[in-house]
């Protein structure tokens, strides 16, 4: 039966003319330096928590029940609520001004949301360095993640934006890159920290934050807007002479009248929240929500320690269920363990429950997520991004909901036509 599930073969989409200049590779790793600021944060946070100084200072409690127990098990020494709302008012704070951050990077531009998201990493970072109170820390970590939820935001939209479409997923790579870079810098100090003498290292740890997010505010003055935000705030005619300046050409007509046209179909669009119910959004808003749960559910962030080398070679070599349980088995019981064990996972209230079962838990979601994205994710390769309407309707499942959505300008109606999108295969 026809199954398509390998999405469509795509051959080379609209050919837009254009480079990938010096000045867009120079603006675009700038601009991905904002991915720095998450990752160096989800590489301090496991590592502070581990610091005795710290949880004597803030969690002692923690730190009791770690020295004073005399039994080996080492699933739980680390469950605490309060510990746990230190490191996951992050997120929460991050999932919020998300959705504020979304309103802002449309209608002030790319670059004031990057500047927001900057500034409030900088302010929480300082806070968490000389933090005396344990709601000192809090109000950090919020501010963290509301600086986190306006660069992630704004960031990929803006690389995104600037790339000329052959070249979109290359740059877009580097913010993942910067991310997992961030991790390994933040582990590295951590260790570093940890060694110095009084106790104190953990204040230079999160205050460290300072530095990532002060290159992503600086960036955010200096980095130019993008030509689509230019157009969506009315000044059509300084984005096409910025779109000649990225591109390296001045032949940017079909370019710049496809990003006019975008925009004007999307000020039309009254109600945005409510439109995504609708079923022609059904396949967007169906990725939008899975994606994302299944990078929470496949358990990325407890493993991001070992995630540089995975980015540089996409495989992860480390079968961390299997050292668990070798090391800790259903009882939790270590015996001789090493150092290392510690600052590769998290301890927290799944780990407790769930023991070394817990990895096995992210294996499963794991191969959901493998057979789901095979399936029903589609290829977007030397597609542009105004264009993207047209991986939907080529597509073997999602095209039943894009039945009332027209082809681009120029566009056949016809599967393949004029685009190099193939029917599904049938296996």
């Amino acid at each position: 039966m026809p199954v398509g599930g390998y999405g469509p073969a795509l051959g080379p989409g609209k050919g837009y003319p254009g480079n990938l200049t010096l000045y867009v590779t120079v603006t675009c790793m700038v601009a991905a330096m904002g991915g720095l600021i998450f990752g160096y944060d989800i590489g301090i946070s496991g590592g502070v928590t581990s610091m005795d100084s710290f949880l004597k200072k803030f969690f002692p409690n923690v730190y009791n029940k770690e020295t004073a127990d005399n039994s080996t098990n080492q699933y739980c020494k680390f469950n605490s609520q309060k510990l746990t709302m230190f490191t996951s008012s992050l997120y929460l704070a991050a999932l919020t001004s998300s959705i504020v951050a979304s309103t802002v990077t449309r209608t002030f531009g790319r670059k004031l949301s990057m500047l927001f998201g900057g500034v409030l990493f900088c302010a929480g970072a300082l806070i968490n360095g000389f933090a005396q109170h344990v709601w000192m820390l809090i109000l950090g970590r919020i501010l963290l993640g509301f600086g986190i939820g306006f660069a992630n935001q704004s960031v990929p939209l803006y690389l995104s934006e600037m790339a000329p479409y052959k070249y979109r997923g290359t740059l877009n790579i580097c913010f993942e890159l910067l991310n997992t870079i961030g991790i390994l810098v933040a582990n590295v100090l951590n260790y570093s920290f940890a060694k110095i003498k009084g106790g104190w290292g953990w204040r230079l740890s999160l205050g460290g934050a300072v530095v990532p997010a002060l290159i992503i505010t600086i960036g955010a003055l200096v980095l130019p807007e993008t030509p689509n935000s230019m157009i969506e705030r009315g000044k059509a005619a300084e984005a096409k002479a910025k779109l000649k300046q990225i591109r390296g050409i001045d032949d940017v007509e079909e370019e710049f009248l496809d990003l006019v046209a975008a925009s004007e179909e999307s000020k039309k669009v009254e109600h945005p929240w409510a439109n995504l119910l609708q079923k022609k959004y059904r396949p967007h808003l169906t990725m939008a929500i899975m994606i994302p749960c299944f990078q929470q559910l496949t358990g990325i962030n407890v493993i991001m320690y070992v995630n540089v080398g995975g980015t540089l070679v996409s495989i992860y070599v480390v079968v961390v269920a299997a050292c668990i349980a070798s090391k800790f088995g259903i009882h939790g019981e270590p015996g001789d363990l090493p150092k290392w064990y510690a600052i590769v996972v998290i301890f927290l209230d799944m780990l407790c429950h769930f023991k070394f079962g817990l990895f096995l838990f992210f294996a499963f979601w794991v191969v959901v997520m493998t057979i789901f994205i095979f399936f029903f994710l589609p290829e977007t390769k030397n597609i542009p991004i105004e264009e993207m309407v047209i991986v939907w309707k080529e597509h073997w499942f999602w095209s039943k909901y894009m039945v009332d959505v027209d082809y681009p300008a120029g566009k056949g109606a016809g599967k393949g036509e004029g685009n190099g999108l193939h029917e599904p295969k049938n296996v």
